[in-house]
C-alpha cells in the first residue's frame, strides 16, 4: 500500500535537528540546498548549536561550514569539495580520512550515529517507491540507519534503478521542492589534456570495464575511445563524457561477468543530458558504494582498467592525491579501491594518470613528496603512470628502476634535476640501472 504523503516547509522540517546532532547532507547533484538554508537560519537565531554535518561532497554553497557557523555546525566531510576546501584548510572545518567504499560502513555499523540524513528523491511511483537519483552513493546507508529521514520530492530528481530504490516507508518527513539539479558543464579538452588521454587510451584493451571520474583527462581518455569494442562500465561516478561511447554502441557491457549489459556507478555529476539519460533506464544500475567500491567487486569483471589522477607523484612511485603539503585538498575517494580491484581483475590494468607540471609550470614529479603529504596510493600498489611525455609500468621494478621509469615521463624540463636527486638518494649503481623506455 502506498504510503501517505504529508509535505511539511523546509522551515519545518530543520526542526527536527537537535542541539548535538549528527547531520548527513545528500551529495553532488543533490545538495538539498533550500534544506540547508532553513537549518542555517536556525543556527543563526541560536536554536541549536554543536550539529555536526557530514556528507561526501557537495556543489554549490555550503554557508554551514562558514567561520560565522563556529560552535554551530561541525563539518566534517567524506570528501573534501572545492566548496569547503579554504574553511577546511584553515580548520574551521574538518575531514575524516576513509575510502569512498567504506564511507557507508561508518555509517552502519554505528561509528558515525546519524540522527537526521536529508536526501532528495524523485516523484514516488504507483507502487510507492522513489529513488535516490544520481546520487546513492553512502546517503543509502544514511536512510536506513538515521533516526529520522527527511525526504525532500523533486520531479527533477531521475528515477534510477538498482539500490536507488527505495519505499516510501522509509522516509520519515517530506518536503517539495522544483529546483533543477545542479549541473557541471565540461570545459573544451587542451591539448595536453588530449595528449594524456591518447597515452591512457592505448593501455585500454577492446572489452575493458571502465572506471573512470570527471574532469580533463577522464573526458580526453573517453573521447579516444570510439575505435574500441564492448566496453563496459563499472565505477564510483562517470560525466558526460560516457554519453557518445554509448550512443555509438562503444560500451555495451558485453564482456561483463558481473551485470552485463548494465552501466554501474555509485554518483553522477554532469549535465541535464546526463540526468535525462539515466531517468527511468534499466541499463544503469545507481548502486550504494560498497557495491561500487567493493574490491571483492570490482575484481570479478575482467580487465578493469582504473583511471585516476594525483597531485603529485615521488620518485619511487608514492602518489599523493589528497593533499597539498599539509593543506588538505580533497580525498582519498576510491582511488585505492579501484587501483587494488583493477590489480586484482584478470587482464587489469589500474592507471594512475596526470600532467607533468601544474599550471604554474612546476614539476608534480618530485624527488620526495611534500613534508605533510598524504600518501593516497602506495608505491606498493602502483602500477601504470601516465603523463602527457609516456606511460610506464612500475609493476615488478625496482626503487631504481622505478626512479628511471618515472622521470623518463617527467617534464624534459625537470628530467636532470630529478637525475641528479635520483643519483644523490641512490649512490652510483643507479647509473647502471637499465633504463626504461615509456611506452
Amino acid at each position: 500500500m502506498r504510503k501517505e504523503i504529508k509535505t511539511v516547509s523546509f522551515e519545518e522540517a530543520a526542526k527536527v535537528i537537535k542541539s548535538g546532532d549528527r547531520v548527513h547532507l545528500h551529495s553532488v547533484a543533490l545538495t538539498p540546498h533550500k534544506f540547508i538554508n532553513a537549518m542555517c537560519d536556525r543556527g543563526r537565531n541560536g536554536e541549536i548549536f554543536d550539529v555536526t554535518i557530514q556528507h561526501i561532497h557537495t556543489e554549490g554553497p555550503a554557508p554551514y561550514a562558514d567561520t560565522e557557523f563556529e560552535g554551530i555546525f561541525n563539518l566534517e566531510s567524506l570528501f573534501v569539495g572545492a566548496n569547503v576546501r579554504k574553511q577546511t584548510q584553515a580548520g574551521y572545518a574538518d575531514y575524516i580520512p576513509v575510502f569512498l567504499g567504506e564511507t557507508q560502513q561508518l555509517i552502519r555499523e554505528g561509528i558515525l550515529n546519524v540522527n537526521v540524513a536529508v536526501v532528495q528523491v524523485s516523484t514516488p511511483d504507483k507502487h510507492g517507491f522513489v529513488s535516490l537519483g544520481t546520487s546513492v552513493e553512502a546517503s543509502k546507508a544514511a536512510v536506513e540507519e538515521a533516526d529520522t529521514v527527511v525526504a525532500i520530492i523533486n520531479p527533477n530528481v531521475p528515477r534510477a534503478f538498482g539500490d536507488a530504490m527505495m519505499p516510501l516507508t522509509a522516509f520519515d518527513i517530506f518536503c517539495e521542492d522544483n529546483s533543477p539539479l545542479i549541473e557541471h558543464h565540461n570545459a573544451p579538452l587542451s591539448d595536453l589534456d588530449i595528449a594524456i588521454g591518447k597515452n591512457v587510451a592505448e593501455l585500454i584493451p577492446d572489452g575493458a570495464c571502465l572506471q573512470m571520474g570527471i574532469g580533463g583527462i577522464p573526458n580526453a581518455v573517453l573521447a579516444q575511445l570510439g575505435n574500441h569494442k564492448d566496453l563496459g562500465v563499472h565505477t564510483e561516478m562517470f560525466a558526460d563524457g560516457l554519453l557518445p561511447l554509448v550512443e555509438s554502441g562503444v560500451v555495451n557491457g558485453r564482456n561483463k561477468k558481473l551485470d552485463p549489459g548494465k552501466i554501474v556507478a555509485g554518483f553522477l555529476m554532469g549535465t541535464k543530458e546526463l540526468y535525462d539519460f539515466v531517468d527511468d533506464n534499466p541499463g544503469v544500475l545507481m548502486m550504494d558504494v560498497s557495491y561500487t567500491n567493493g574490491v571483492h567487486i570490482i575484481k570479478q569483471n575482467p580487465k578493469v582498467c582504473a583511471i585516476n589522477s594525483a597531485l603529485s607523484i615521488d620518485i619511487t612511485g608514492q602518489v599523493c592525491a589528497d593533499s597539498i603539503g599539509t593543506k588538505h585538498y580533497s580525498g582519498v575517494g576510491g582511488q585505492i579501491d579501484f587501483t587494488r580491484g583493477a590489480a586484482a581483475s584478470e587482464g587489469g590494468v589500474p592507471i594512475i594518470a596526470m600532467p607533468s607540471v601544474t599550471g604554474k609550470g612546476v614539476s608534480k614529479i618530485t624527488p620526495t613528496l611534500l613534508t605533510g603529504s598524504g600518501v593516497v596510493t602506495t608505491r606498493n600498489n602502483m602500477r601504470w603512470f601516465v603523463t602527457e611525455h609516456g606511460a610506464v609500468n612500475l609493476f615488478g621494478k625496482s626503487l631504481q628502476q622505478r626512479a628511471k621509469a618515472i622521470i623518463s615521463v617527467a617534464h624534459p624540463d625537470f628530467r636532470e634535476e630529478l637525475d641528479k636527486a635520483a643519483f644523490e638518494r641512490f649512490g652510483s649503481h643507479y647509473h647502471f640501472v637499465n633504463k626504461v623506455t615509456a611506452k
